[in-house]
């Protein structure tokens, strides 16, 4: 199923989600206790840990982030595959016009 390219832009399009896919970039597979806590040390980041569980719920509807349940932890993979619907729609490797 391809993402919903409406999702996906809301999904990037905020600083907070942004920061925490560098996080998961960074080291996968985390809980929320896990995010907050480098969201707050290394970014200075204080928002709570529902807000936090609010924007991860925007990246899982995008499909840039998917989790696993271990019995009472939740953790949390990204998921760029959809980022490719981007380079699909704009190539990068494109020439640049010539004036």
């Amino acid at each position: 199923m391809d993402a919903d390219p409406d999702l996906l832009f809301k999904a990037i399009g905020d600083a907070t989600r942004r920061t925490i896919l560098d996080e998961l970039i960074d080291r996968d597979g985390q809980t929320l206790f896990e995010i907050c806590s480098r969201l707050t040390m290394k970014h200075h980041l204080t928002s709570s840990r529902q807000a936090i569980s609010q924007h991860l719920a925007v990246l899982e509807q995008a499909g840039l982030v998917r989790t696993r349940r271990a019995g009472r932890y939740k953790f949390h993979h990204i998921d760029t595959s959809p980022l490719r619907s981007i380079v699909e729609r704009w190539p990068i490797d494109r020439e640049a016009p010539h004036p």
